[in-house]
């Protein structure tokens, strides 16, 4: 899950970091009593969960009142992405001396948290990385929670210059792990971090991501969701316990495991199909889920073949053949199903689709070839 740069700068806040003045304005007047408050120049920057908002025009400096009424509406009127600006986080302009990159990571190779920064702070951050990695600098925790003080200084010195600058370099990246592990946090980062004309640090611009599957006991990070930017269909599958995520083929698929649907989807690829949706209706699969998943999924117009491939386990296949059955009485099947089913109580579950005149590939090849031939036609 992913906040507003302005909802990741008031956690910042929280946690001790130091961040600018300001606040985030839906209408002008709103923008124009937080300018006055905090005083000119100030920065008007669009809320938007996508990236590229500076090039598409969205962040801009203004020092005068009429010239904030006319960039505000400006910004307002753009659509960045697809997607239409509805706040603007109006901040107060720095004076900036330097710039630093900062973050904090999962290094999933390495199955490690990683602590990220660079001296190159600022907008062209990736393209650093990638002309000039040596001044990208990267710690390990090792497996622990906090910094190891003894092999922090290497880390440290090469990107702060100066033991002040260091030390409050290590402050704030100590506060930022907090908030990394507090929040259950896949990604803080602030970028750039700065320093003004008054010597003071701070975090000028801030990005933050969420396990999704940890928001279950964090109340405040899922209240700060933004509904706009969540495809309805994936909220829809999360309400009913499925996981889904929708592509952009025509072979809708329902599997149970979420390695068996990458294999599957892989096989389809490579069979010369193209899948609609990763879904995976989990371990312990009942009727109501098969029924919720092909609701789901019938709703992609571009979807023109379903494939259900099921490996029985903890799953049972008479619950997904029941489910099929529930689905054809409750909805309008109006694309041809491709069904494979196997383990636990398959023949139970053949003979109940056979009664309604479907039937049953034995291998997940055989189901693959069907579903690709069919949607080929």
């Amino acid at each position: 899950m992913k906040v507003h740069e302005y909802q990741a700068r008031d956690i910042l806040q929280k946690a001790g970091i130091p961040v600018p003045e300001g606040g985030v304005a839906v209408t002008v007047d709103e923008a124009l009593a937080f300018a006055v408050k905090i005083g000119f120049p100030v920065v008007l920057k669009a809320q938007v969960l996508v990236g590229g908002r500076g090039k598409a025009g969205g962040v801009k400096v203004v020092k005068t009142e009429d010239g904030l009424k006319e960039t505000f509406e400006q910004i307002k009127a753009l659509t960045i992405k697809g997607y239409p600006v509805e706040k603007i986080f109006v901040v107060k302009a720095i004076d900036i001396q330097k710039e630093v990159y900062m973050a904090i990571t999962i290094d999933n190779a390495k199955d490690d948290v990683v602590l990220i920064a660079s001296s190159a702070g600022g907008v062209d951050i990736e393209e650093t990385a990638k002309t000039n990695p040596e001044k990208i600098q990267k710690f390990y925790l090792e497996g622990q929670r906090d910094i190891d003080e003894h092999r922090w200084v290497d880390f440290i010195s090469n990107v702060f210059d100066g033991a002040q600058a260091q030390a409050q370099g290590t402050k704030i990246f100590q506060k930022l792990l907090d908030v990394f592990f507090q929040k259950d946090c896949t990604l803080a980062e602030i970028n750039p971090l700065v320093v003004n004309e008054q010597g003071q640090w701070l975090a000028a611009d801030a990005k933050m991501n969420f396990d999704d599957n940890a928001l279950f006991r964090q109340d405040e990070v899922a209240a700060l969701r933004d509904m706009a930017y969540e495809d309805p269909d994936e909220v829809e599958a999360k309400e009913c316990d499925l996981s889904f995520v929708k592509l952009d083929g025509n072979v809708g698929c329902i599997v149970n495991g979420a390695g068996l649907a990458m294999g599957t989807m892989d096989i389809i690829k490579l069979l010369g199909g193209e899948p609609a949706n990763f879904l995976d209706v989990g371990g312990s699969s009942n009727p109501e889920k098969v029924l919720n998943a092909l609701k789901i999924i019938l709703k992609n117009e571009k979807v023109k073949a379903v494939l259900i491939n099921i490996f029985g386990g903890i799953t049972r296949c008479d619950d997904i053949a029941n489910g099929i059955l529930e689905a054809r009485k409750q909805l309008d099947l109006n694309v041809p199903l491709v069904v494979r089913l196997t383990g636990t109580n398959e023949e139970e579950a053949k003979e109940l689709l056979a009664q309604n005149g479907i039937s049953i590939f034995s291998t997940m090849r055989e189901a693959v070839l069907k579903v690709v031939e069919t949607v080929s036609d």
